[in-house]
C-alpha cells in the first residue's frame, strides 16, 4: 500500500490483498472522490445512507454500528412504509452526520426477485440525497446471503446517479455532485467471486471508470461523438496505457479492405469527421490461455439511410454506436484490473448512416472482404454491413490465435427488444454452444444484474439470407423491420457469420472457432436517459475477474 499527496488529497493505493486501514483508502473517479469506511463516527460524512432488505436485517450491522438499527426501527414506528421499496430520510441524534438516508430494496426473497434490487435502491437513495443537499454520504449495504454481490450492485447503483454527461463536463465545468463518497467495510466487503479476494472500493474504481468511458462514448450526442470525435477520446483515454490504439481512416484503405463499412459510409463522407473509423484495440496480460475478439457496432446515429426511419423512429439513434461503448468500456477495465492470461483485441466500427445524394441504397450487389456477393435489401439494416467485414478479418486473426473466442456486440434489432424487452441475448455457434458458453455468461449475468436471455440458430435461420438471385450470393436482410420479421434478431447472426466466413469454422472443422453473437438492445436503459452499462459488466465479470491476482 502506497500514499502520496494529489491536488490536496491523500490517496492510498490499494493492493490486491486486502488489509483494515485505520485512515480512508481515497481514490479519485471522474469528478468523485470514493473512500473506504471502517466506521460510522469518522466525521467526514453529512449522511448515513443504508440499503437493506428489511429493518430485520439490521441486526448484521450491531457489531459494527449498534445505534443504527436503533435509530430507524424507531423512525419505523412512526413510518410503517418504510420497508416497502422506499427511500426515507431519518434525523437522528446519535451519529455527527444527524441524518440516515434509509433506502428499502423490497421483498429479495420471491422466486423472481434479483439483485437489481439492490442497483435499484442505490440509484434511489443517491437520488434522495442529492435532493437533500447530502454532500459526503457514507453507503452501508447491509450483507445478503441470497445476493452475494448485493454491496456492489448496490454502490455501482448509487455511483450511477452521481454521473455527469460528458457535454456537460466539457461545457459548463460542473463541480462533482458529492464532495467525497464513503463506503463502510462490512464483513470486509470483498469481492471474492472466483476466489479472488479484491477489496470493493478498487473494483468499484475500475468499474466506474470503464463504465463512464462507455456512458462517455454511448451517451454522448451524434456530433461530441462522430467517429472522428470517438477517434480522439478512445485516443486520450488510453494515453500511456496497457491498451494499444491503431486507426484506420483512410477512405480508400476502408474501401478496399472493409467495404460492407465503405457502401454505409458513402454518404457520410462528404463531412471529414463523418467518415469512418476503425479504432483497433489490444491488450495483452501475457502467458495467455485464451483470446477475445471484440467487434462492435459504432453507428454514431441511423438515420435508417434511403430506407429512413419516420414517424420519429429516428430519436434516440445516437445510441447505435453502443456495442462500440462497451467494446471501450471493457477495455478501460483491462487497463484498470491488469487480469493476466488473456489477450484481447478489440475493433470500434464507427461509422454514420446517413442520407443524401451519394447514400447506398437497396439493389446493390457489394463483393465483401471475403469475396461474397451481398445484395443489399434494406439499408436501415446498415449495423451488420458495419461489422461484416471486421468480423471477417478476426476470424483471420483467430485462425492463428492461442484458444480464440470472437464476439460481435451490437444495439441490431428492434426484435430482440421486442421479444427479451431490457435483457441482452447471446447466440451462440456451434464450438461455442459445445463449451456452454451463453449459458456460462446468462449466470454470471444473474449474479451481477445483467440478465442475458440465450437465443438458439437454426438452419433455416441461415438459409433465410441465401440470396434470391444469380448475381448475389447473400441476401443482407429482407425489405421488413426486423420487428415484423420471424426470428428477426437471429437471422442478423446467421448472416454474419456466413458472410464472414465464420461458418466453415464450425465443430466439424479442421480448425473450429467459438463465436458468439450478443444483440444488446436497450439492456442499457431507455433514452434519453443516463444509460447503465450491459451488458459490459457481465462481460467483465465472465472474463476479466478470474483472471485478476
Amino acid at each position: 500500500m502506497t500514499r502520496e499527496r494529489r491536488h490536496g488529497v491523500t490517496v492510498t493505493t490499494v493492493i490486491f490483498i486486502h488489509r483494515k486501514r485505520t485512515t480512508p483508502a481515497l481514490y479519485s473517479f471522474k469528478m468523485v472522490q470514493i473512500a473506504c469506511a471502517t466506521d460510522v463516527e469518522e466525521g467526514l460524512y453529512d449522511a448515513i445512507v443504508v440499503v437493506s432488505d428489511g429493518i430485520i436485517s439490521l441486526t448484521k450491522l450491531d457489531k459494527l454500528c449498534p445505534d443504527l438499527r436503533g435509530s430507524i426501527e424507531a423512525f419505523s414506528k412512526i413510518d410503517h412504509s418504510l420497508d416497502k421499496g422506499k427511500v426515507s430520510l431519518i434525523p437522528t441524534d446519535k451519529f455527527h452526520a444527524r441524518r440516515i438516508v434509509y433506502a428499502s430494496t423490497g421483498t429479495v426473497h420471491k422466486d423472481f426477485d434479483d439483485v437489481r434490487r439492490y442497483t435499484k435502491a442505490g440509484t434511489a437513495a443517491a437520488e434522495a440525497s442529492l435532493s437533500a443537499g447530502v454532500r459526503s454520504p457514507l453507503l452501508v449495504v447491509v450483507p445478503s446471503e441470497r445476493f452475494p454481490n448485493a454491496a456492489l450492485m448496490a454502490a455501482l447503483g448509487f455511483l450511477h446517479a452521481l454521473y455527469i454527461p460528458l457535454n456537460v463536463v466539457q461545457c459548463d465545468k460542473p463541480v462533482p455532485k458529492v464532495d467525497l463518497l464513503g463506503i463502510l467495510e462490512v464483513d470486509g466487503t470483498e469481492y471474492a467471486a472466483h476466489r479472488v479476494p479484491l477489496p470493493l472500493v478498487y473494483l468499484l474504481q475500475a468499474l466506474q471508470r470503464s463504465f463512464d468511458v462507455t456512458r462517455d462514448i454511448g451517451d454522448g450526442d451524434p456530433q461530441r461523438m462522430c467517429p472522428a470525435k470517438v477517434v480522439e477520446y478512445v485516443k486520450g483515454n488510453f494515453e500511456n496505457s496497457s491498451v494499444r490504439v491503431s486507426i484506420i481512416d483512410d477512405v480508400e484503405q476502408i474501401r478496399r479492405d472493409y467495404p460492407l463499412m465503405s457502401a454505409v459510409s458513402r454518404c457520410a463522407n462528404a463531412i471529414e469527421e463523418h467518415k469512418a473509423r476503425l479504432i483497433w484495440l489490444e491488450y495483452d496480460g501475457g502467458d495467455e490461455t485464451e483470446t477475445l475478439y471484440l467487434v462492435g457496432k459504432g453507428v454514431t446515429f441511423d438515420s435508417g439511410g434511403v430506407d429512413l426511419k419516420v414517424g420519429g423512429a429516428m430519436h434516440g439513434m445516437s445510441r447505435d454506436k453502443y456495442g462500440s461503448a462497451v467494446v471501450a468500456g471493457f477495455f478501460r477495465a483491462l487497463d484498470e484490473l491488469k487480469p493476466k492470461g488473456i489477450k484481447v483485441v478489440g475493433c470500434m466500427c464507427m461509422c454514420r448512416n446517413s442520407i443524401g445524394s451519394n447514400a447506398y441504397t437497396c439493389d446493390e450487389i457489394i463483393t465483401s472482404r471475403s469475396g461474397q456477393r451481398v445484395h443489399v435489401h434494406n439499408t436501415d439494416a446498415e449495423g451488420r454491413m458495419a461489422m461484416a467485414d471486421v468480423l471477417t478479418e478476426a476470424r483471420e486473426r483467430a485462425l492463428k490465435a492461442k484458444n480464440p473466442h470472437l464476439f460481435t456486440i451490437a444495439t441490431l434489432t428492434g426484435h430482440l427488444v421486442l421479444t427479451y424487452g431490457h435483457c441482452s441475448a447471446a447466440m451462440d455457434n456451434g464450438p461455442a454452444r459445445a463449451a456452454h458458453y451463453a449459458e456460462q455468461l446468462q449466470h454470471t449475468g444473474d449474479e451481477f444484474g445483467q440478465p442475458v436471455e440465450v437465443s438458439r440458430l437454426f438452419s433455416e435461420d441461415f438459409d433465410f439470407h441465401s440470396a434470391k438471385c444469380e448475381a448475389a450470393d447473400l441476401m443482407q436482410a429482407n425489405t421488413e423491420p426486423s420487428a415484423r420479421t420471424r426470428r428477426g434478431h437471429m437471422g442478423p447472426a446467421a448472416f454474419l457469420m456466413r458472410v464472414s466466413g465464420v461458418d466453415k469454422s464450425g465443430s466439424d472443422s479442421a480448425r473450429p472457432l467459438k463465436y458468439t453473437h450478443m444483440d444488446i438492445g436497450v439492456s442499457m436503459g431507455e433514452f434519453p436517459k443516463t444509460s447503465f452499462p450491459a451488458p459490459l459488466l457481465a462481460l467483465i465479470a465472465q472474463h476479466v475477474l478470474p483472471k485478476i491476482g
